[in-house]
């Protein structure tokens, strides 16, 4: 029989003020256990867990009823609070000085047997977790997160709205635009043919919002994309999105670090130091090997290349001569046959020849390359790498792109091997990125962040010059000259956020177009309306996103971000749970007008 049972309140918010008092508590049975006389339940809600105790000498009722309870039954209980007691205590529940000791129990639904438990984290495979994710969510470790979740938008939202933004939703139907990734494509019924694009984020509508005269916008948004996934990927993400008019690079980058150490002095109890710490695109690269590099641990790649610029050892001297890159990162100990093989199999992935090394050992290098070495080469390499007896270098020679992929991989492959001390919460700005870079297979520039970034002002020139050329080589030379106002947000090696200045006048948007290779005809065709905005007394304009799931993962300590959404899709975008992606009713295909091919 069907019966209500109203709660006075949630489980884990019993307290000491609630000592004899009557309380009427409801939730999932979490654990059960028959004492001969005594059973007791842990009675689970979303704020945790209380002990309720049925005494036979109490409540014949209540005590036969709990004798048949049976994990994640929902139940509710009516009794009396009392102080545990003395030795019976639970330290490890913010409850456990207190029990409910029960009058009545009410079973107001069972439990099918469990595919997995729920009152342990017992490791269970992710196919089987995002199944039964309504099972998995129940464990505390996947509650905690979510609820770290709830109290990071709550706090995002009061903090911007003190700041005086205003919160605009922007459309999920729109077009399809070049942004880096494949668009998730919907068809039109309405239009057979012709199809909407979901959003890989808000960026031209946030633009025109500034253009409205909003002045200050945000939006916690779901974006996305249709790409290959990892750890820290999904096809649907959420970004915390701002845009603010009159602005420049410095009041985005300090209202950005002060929103982010808030949430990490709010929900983490830790004080970030401020201001964040800046570094150049170019400096990253160099030192790390990435512009989003990880410095909680040394191992900074070292520079060589001048040093082998005439040596006898040709894999040194022909990128050393034409252009390319020798460096090389220190190792903290003697590397063995069997993990430089390793390491080597590592790097030929990547597209690497292969792994030259040296060891110092016994006073002296060692090395099957080290007979190539001049005197003066091994004095430099020693003096420059400050190499010690019982470490080893490892080096990566030949184009740039393809030493700093080696050596930043090897860099961080290393640090987990030999688990060097990372902790705490390394932050900082990456800045000064070039505006666009030569690709090769596509036979035109691409942006580093997107076509609508400022470039900076003195390098406008530049951008002009390359314009005028016909000479490839001087068009590439001149535009990697040009850096673009953009600036992201790195924490412990991961970025977290990323924004720019905008342009915001409509003759430097064409000139950018056209530098990138987007005829007059493709700009109006893909972004027209945002170049006609632009003609309507558009003010100047910055803005950010972050990645709300990967900056959540990172201060929980996560590995991956399936951890903090709530029914997150498998690295094969697929959903265990519902079944998506799915095929659709032949019916439904026909009014689309679609086929699908075999």
């Amino acid at each position: 029989m069907y019966e209500e049972f109203k709660r006075d309140k949630y489980c884990g918010e019993v307290s000491e003020q609630d000592e004899g008092k009557r309380l009427r508590l409801t939730g999932w049975v979490h654990r059960v256990r028959n004492h001969g006389g005594v059973v007791f339940v842990d009675l689970r809600d979303r704020e945790g867990v209380l002990q309720v105790v049925a005494e036979e000498k109490t409540s014949r009722e209540a005590y036969e009823v709990a004798d048949r309870l049976k994990p994640e039954f929902v139940i509710g209980v009516e009794g009396v609070v009392r102080r545990r007691p003395p030795g019976t205590e639970n330290p490890k529940l913010k409850t456990g000085n207190w029990e409910l000791v029960a009058e009545k129990i009410v079973v107001l639904n069972e439990s099918a047997p469990l595919p997995f438990p729920v009152d342990e984290e017992t490791p269970v495979s992710e196919e089987l977790k995002l199944r039964y994710r309504y099972l998995d969510l129940r464990r505390e470790r996947m509650r905690e997160n979510l609820l770290f979740r709830s109290r990071a938008y709550r706090l995002i939202r009061d903090f911007l709205y003190e700041k005086g933004f205003v919160e605009v939703e922007t459309p999920f139907l729109t077009k399809s635009t070049p942004e880096g990734a494949r668009d998730f494509l919907v068809p039109s019924r309405l239009h057979p043919g012709k199809f909407y694009a979901l959003p890989q984020s808000p960026q031209l509508f946030k633009q025109i919002l500034m253009v409205a005269g909003f002045d200050r916008y945000f939006q916690i948004v779901k974006c996305l994309r249709d790409e290959d996934l990892r750890a820290d990927r999904q096809p649907e993400f959420t970004q915390v999105d701002l845009e603010l008019s009159f602005a420049d690079e410095e009041e985005v980058m300090s209202l950005s670090e002060e929103l982010v150490a808030l949430l990490f002095k709010e929900l983490l109890g830790v004080e970030l130091k401020r201001p964040f710490e800046r570094v150049s695109y170019r400096e990253a690269l160099e030192r790390y090997g990435t512009d989003k590099p990880d410095r909680r641990f040394g191992m900074e790649l070292v520079e060589l290349t001048d040093l082998f610029k005439e040596s006898a050892f040709k894999v040194f001297r022909e990128p050393a001569a034409s252009g390319g890159k020798v460096k090389a990162i220190k190792v903290p100990k003697l590397l063995s046959r069997k993990e430089l093989d390793e390491l080597t199999r590592f790097v030929r992935g990547l597209g690497a020849g292969g792994l030259a090394w040296v060891k110092y050992e016994k006073g002296a290098l060692s090395s099957p390359i080290v007979k190539f070495f001049s005197e003066q080469e091994k004095e430099g390499l020693i003096r420059r790498t400050g190499l010690k007896e019982g470490e080893t270098l490892l080096f990566s020679a030949g184009d740039k792109e393809l030493t700093y992929k080696v050596l930043s991989a090897l860099r961080l492959r290393l640090a987990e091997e030999l688990g060097l001390k990372r902790e705490g919460f390394d932050v900082l700005w990456v800045v000064d990125f070039p505006f666009a870079e030569w690709d090769e297979e596509e036979g035109r520039f691409t942006p580093l962040h997107h076509p609508f970034t400022m470039p900076r002002k003195e390098d406008l020139p530049l951008l002009e010059e390359a314009l005028k050329t016909d000479r490839l080589e001087e068009k590439i030379a001149l535009v990697e000259r040009v850096r673009s106002r953009a600036y992201d947000l790195v924490i412990n090696g991961e970025e977290v956020g990323g924004g720019s200045v905008r342009i915001h006048k409509p003759e430097i948007q064409q000139k950018v177009f056209k530098l990138l290779g987007i005829g007059e005809v493709e700009a109006q065709e893909k972004f027209g309306f945002l170049l006609e905005a632009l003609r309507y007394g558009a003010p100047p304009h910055a803005g950010i996103a972050f990645g709300l799931d990967r900056l959540l993962a990172l201060m929980l300590g996560l590995d991956s971000i399936r951890d903090v959404i709530a029914f997150p899709k498998t690295q094969k975008g697929v959903c265990p749970l519902t079944g998506a992606p799915d095929f659709a009713d032949p019916k439904q295909l026909k009014e689309l007008k679609i086929k699908v091919l075999e």
